[in-house]
């Protein structure tokens, strides 16, 4: 009985696809360590991905339906039964007014977390109940479907949802087959829409009259969604085919297409000229399947490129275009191959939470060839904005986040790829064909009709089969001149074997095509003139296409299929072979270079077609393959086939898309939204007493790099430089008495002075342990007692580390060390920097008091509590003893491109944030873990890589400040007694921060995943936002301010900075002018 309840949950789970991912992926997923994602990018050293765990909605024993956002996890106990680990769990929210909210403690435990070895014993638990589930389907001795029933949609005939899932394998090796039949009980099937983008409409349509006669088009592709139907409310978007420049004509075909379910996209013949025949076929095409790109000797043929990528790009706008005509909230939006690459990115920018999958079906090219295509950035670019991403076979996969991580500098983790913390699922999905459609024709009359008559035709001879598109991919001329060196070499099988070649013509108007076809003829005349005789050739070859069930019968007589492709997505003749050849059991040669070779290589022989003696061999040893060894190999093709379905195919990539955009919310932190300038603005200019914080590299930086280069220019980057379009943004900013800036920055003093040494303002260097303001020195805010005895030693090993990363380099700052290899080759520095913090762990710092803080592409070392939150308070402190500040800061804006450790300042100004505090003999407060800090656990950025990580400091509405004696102003100074010593134990409390919620704006700059309220792209951004503050000063203000204030600020600050040394000289009018100013 309990076997039956857990066999019945996991049909159901099948039903609403639920389970591990491909085999090939779920192969990979328990080889690889899953990686815990942090906030450095160097610690990931492989560009790998794992197929993605399941995680859809289920249905439960009690009838209900659950969504997978409310489940933390699904679990398996001994027995077999699944269990609901966590029930629906209220997270803790908690608004902050104008940044959105906050997702508290009690969000459900994210799938990233879970550990990997429980994680994978679960999913083969599941994979394993499934498989017992197809056991009773699939004969054990023979490999063929026992019971199997056709569906209405041509399925796979078996029981529905017994053939799902695409990570089902070798399910008869289970040893429990035919113990249980499934049990039949009610499903309730979802109403989710399916909007399938494809350059094609799977019909294709002529026009008579002012009618329009459709029939349905052969395709893989067209018989892969046939499935899917069943389970979502399905619509085709595409080209028609046809150019239909009328008006009415398009009314009519559209209205002709809708009653099918299809939806028509418009496209002009220049149109298709410039983008179909021009970019996708004759550069992305060749180039994805290694032919590389056409050589051109004139200027004319740059042009010409050009103008196809801008046609590409307009196609991709109206396919975009249409698509949205279409869509509704909840829609899935799944786009098909290398057409359509710019499709996913002009989705999104219509509507961001749009589900859109994009998947390829020819191979993905390694890195080396991908890079040799112009503007190749904007492509991966556009790609990456799916949700999801899939490829036939991992090789594949593998190669697109190689293109992605060495082109665009952005991190390849075991899920995808992930830039600046947005994740990009990336996964291998095999697609398959309908096996029961040949099955059931192999029945018909008119196929065994057929098969009697090749049988008699070619009896007392072996027959092999090739079956190809025309086309240089398909390597024809390779298996021709195999089979010739077989016929030289084994006289004896001369007159014993028949070679049929089936060539489909393809693009006869292209010159290359044309020359191919010559060479062909040229060797099948060659072949049959020197091993033919008067009655029998040795080669029938066909330049046309076979009638479907002219194909089957032809499939079920072969004794040998040839299959040497040079480059191939998949090849899914070799899939239709073998689900023909239910009786004969013929072999299969295949190439290593089909993606087919990853899914069959059991039982095929693989080849390298360029070798032609090899191929020439594996014919003999197929012809000469005794029976047993051939009915083995045909069984673990044959289940593979019948398994891993088109439909199958279709709902694992459907159902992963659903599932991918449930755990990237459960995943995502909070992505802050843009920052809304007109308000910030506007309580800027209410308030009275500002304090703005800025960072410098990636906030206040001129971008140096070219568009569409390859990667950053070094000289220029390293040499850090004001943007050009501040100076007289922060000219007028400093002017205003009301208005303070500090420039917070990690990069040393040299280089704060030399870019804003004319300003007034205040500068923070080394991360603040050093603080001045522009018109006095530098001072040091270090704590007491820090310890930097390390330095030498980890100087010592960054040094070694330098010489091995070409292009590598090595800061020395006063307070830290920085490895920064952003430069370098992305993979190699990904490892150097994992082998260095082996070596720093275990050597140097072992047992040393400092931080190993990761950066994207950095390795920083500083002491132990060193960060811009833990340095803020004190130059907040230095400011308000030096300024004298009496009005409260009522407006902060902090805004800068921060390392996660550092972004514990933006929870510094945080006003409605608790915090204990504790008073110490210094007169200062500790921190305790306050329950603010629990609540907000996510939204803590500090570093996992470090030893020791700071708690992230949360302030009270009113910051107070406490000055000793010897630090209080001028006029607190006088009322001491005269030696300044009666009231030297009593510190001066001044409250110089009343900060409201709606007055403190924080902004990550260039980082997706932030603690920070608000975000913005760039600098450029930064730039237009200050640019805007300042322009909304008028001339009289700006004019007011540089006459009257800053002479009296400059004498001022001196006198305080001379007060501090224990100098005299202050000028008897300062009191006087303190007073005018207020």
């Amino acid at each position: 009985m309990l076997f039956f309840l857990s066999l019945s949950v996991v049909l159901r789970s099948i039903v609403w696809g639920v389970g591990d991912c491909v085999g090939s992926g779920l192969a990979f997923l328990c080889s690889s360590g899953r990686q815990q994602r942090s906030n450095s990018n160097a610690t990931t050293t492989t560009n790998t991905f794992s197929s993605c765990k399941r995680s859809s909605p289920l249905a439960f024993g009690d009838g209900k339906k659950r969504p997978s956002s409310d489940l933390k996890e699904i679990s398996c106990n001994e027995n077999g039964t699944y269990l609901q680990v966590a029930e629906e769990e209220e997270a803790l929210m908690f608004s902050v007014p104008g940044g959105g909210e906050y997702p508290g403690a009690g969000v459900s435990q994210r799938p990233e977390d879970e550990p990997k070895s429980k994680r994978v014993e679960r999913l083969l638990r599941e994979r394993q109940l499934r498989k017992s589930s197809y056991a009773n389907l699939v004969d054990e001795a023979t490999g063929e479907l026992t019971g199997a029933q056709p569906n209405e949609n041509g399925g796979a005939g078996v029981a529905p949802g017994n053939a799902r899932d695409a990570s089902v394998q070798n399910a008869a090796t289970t040893g429990a087959r035919g113990l249980h039949e499934p049990h039949d009980f009610p499903i309730e099937r979802p109403t989710q829409r399916l909007l399938v983008v494809a350059n094609r409409l799977p019909v294709s349509a002529t026009r008579r009259g002012d009618d329009w006669h459709l029939e349905l088009s052969a395709g893989g592709l067209v018989s892969a969604l046939l499935g899917v139907k069943q389970n979502f409310e399905t619509r085709w978007i595409g080209w028609a085919g046809v150019n239909v420049p009328d008006e009415s004509g398009q009314k009519t075909l559209a209205a002709a297409l809708a009653e099918n379910g299809c939806f028509p996209v418009f496209l002009d013949d220049v149109t298709v000229d410039q983008y179909y025949n021009g970019y996708c076929n004759n550069v992305l095409w060749p180039l994805f399947h290694y032919i590389g790109l056409p050589q051109e000797d004139r200027l004319a043929a740059t042009r010409s490129l050009q103008s196809q990528f801008k046609a590409y790009k307009l196609a991709n706008e109206m396919f975009a275009n249409a698509v949205y005509s279409q869509y509704q909230d909840g829609d899935i939006v799944w786009c098909h191959d290398y057409h359509l690459m710019f499709l996913p990115k002009f989705l999104k920018e219509k509507n961001s939470r749009m589900k859109v999958g994009w998947f390829l079906h020819t191979p993905f090219p390694s890195s080396e060839i991908y890079r040799t295509l112009p503007l190749r950035s904007e492509l991966l670019k556009a790609v990456l904005t799916a949700d999801l991403i899939g490829f036939h076979t991992y090789d594949y996969a593998r190669h697109f986040v190689s293109a992605c991580t060495r082109i665009l500098g952005v991190e390849g983790t075991p899920e995808g790829v992930e830039d600046q913390g947005k994740l990009t699922r990336v996964a291998a999905f095999p697609i398959g064909i309908d096996p029961q459609r040949f099955i059931e024709a192999l029945e018909t009359d008119v196929v065994k009709s057929h098969i009697q008559e090749l049988r008699a035709r070619f009896a007392g001879r072996k027959v092999m089969l090739g079956v190809d598109r025309l086309d240089m991919i398909k390597g024809i001329p390779q298996k021709l001149l195999a089979f010739e060196k077989f016929l030289e070499e084994n006289i004896d099988w001369r007159d014993k074997v028949i070679f049929v070649q089936i060539a489909v013509p393809t693009r006869t108007d292209v010159y290359e095509y044309q020359r191919l076809t010559s060479q062909v003829h040229e060797i099948v005349g060659r072949i049959n003139g020197k091993f033919g005789t008067l009655t029998t050739v040795p080669i029938h070859h066909l330049d046309r296409s076979l009638a479907f069930h002219e194909l089957c019968a032809v499939y079920a007589i072969t004794d040998v299929a040839l299959v040497t492709s040079l480059r191939d997505g998949m090849n899914l003749v070799s899939y239709e072979f073998v689900a023909c050849q239910t009786q004969k059991k013929g072999v299969l040669i295949l190439s290593e270079f089909a993606g087919a070779a990853q899914s069959l290589g059991a039982g095929a022989i693989l080849v390298n077609p360029w070798n032609v003696s090899d191929v020439a061999m594996s014919i003999e040893d197929a012809l000469t393959m005794k029976e047993g060894e051939r009915n083995e190999r045909h069984r673990h093709n044959f289940m593979h086939v019948t398994t891993h379905t088109a439909q199958a195919w279709a709902d694992t990539f459907v159902s992963e898309l659903n599932d991918t955009i449930v755990e990237a919310e459960l995943r995502t932190l909070r992505i802050p939204p843009t920052l809304p300038n007109e308000l910030a603005i506007e309580k800027y200019r209410e308030s009275k007493n500002r304090l703005l914080i800025l960072g410098f590299n990636s906030t206040m930086t001129a971008q140096v790099e070219a568009p569409r280069r390859r990667g950053p220019d070094q000289i220029k980057e390293m040499k850090l430089r004001l943007h050009p379009g501040l100076v007289d943004v922060l000219s007028v900013l400093c002017t205003d008495p009301g208005t303070t800036i500090v420039v917070l920055s990690g990069s040393e003093r040299a280089v704060l002075d030399e870019n804003f040494g004319e300003f007034d303002m205040w500068l923070a260097a080394e991360n603040g342990m050093f603080l001045r303001h522009t018109s006095g020195e530098w001072k040091t805010t270090m704590p007491e007692h820090t310890n930097m005895e390390w330095v030498e030693s980890v100087q010592l090993v960054f040094e070694y580390f330098c010489e091995r990363t070409p292009r590598s380099y090595v800061e020395a700052r006063d307070t830290s060390l920085v490895w920064n290899y952003k430069y370098a080759d992305v993979e190699f520095g990904r490892v150097q920097a994992q082998d260095m913090l082996q070596h720093l762990w275990t050597g140097p710092i072992s047992n040393a008091a400092v931080d190993v803080v990761q950066g994207g592409k950095s390795v920083e070392v500083r002491p132990v509590g060193v960060s811009k939150g833990a340095a803020i308070d004190r130059i907040l402190g230095e400011i308000v003893h030096v300024k004298h500040m009496t009005t409260p800061i009522d407006c902060v804006m902090c805004i800068g491109h921060f390392l996660g450790k550092d972004e514990d300042i933006y929870t510094f100004f945080e006003p409605d944030l608790p915090v204990d505090r504790e008073p110490t003999l210094n007169g200062k407060g500790d921190v305790k873990v306050s329950h603010w800090e629990r609540r907000i656990g996510a939204r803590q950025s500090v570093d996992r890589g470090t030893k020791s990580a700071n708690k992230a400091m949360a302030r009270p509405k009113a910051y107070m400040q406490q000055l000793p004696p010897e630090r209080a102003s001028i006029q607190e100074r006088k009322q001491l007694n005269g030696a300044g010593e009666a009231q030297a134990d009593k510190p001066i409390v001044s409250s110089v921060l009343d900060l409201k919620a709606e007055n403190y704006f924080s902004c990550a700059v260039g980082r997706k995943r932030s603690a920070a309220r608000y975000s913005l792209p760039c600098s450029e951004d930064v730039v237009a936002f200050l640019k805007a503050i300042a322009d909304s000063y008028d001339p009289e203000e700006r004019s007011r301010f540089s006459r009257a204030q800053r002479p009296f600020l400059y004498t001022q600050i001196e006198a305080e900075l001379r007060s501090v040394r224990g100098c005299c000289g202050v000028p008897r009018y300062a009191e006087e002018e303190e007073r005018n100013v207020r």
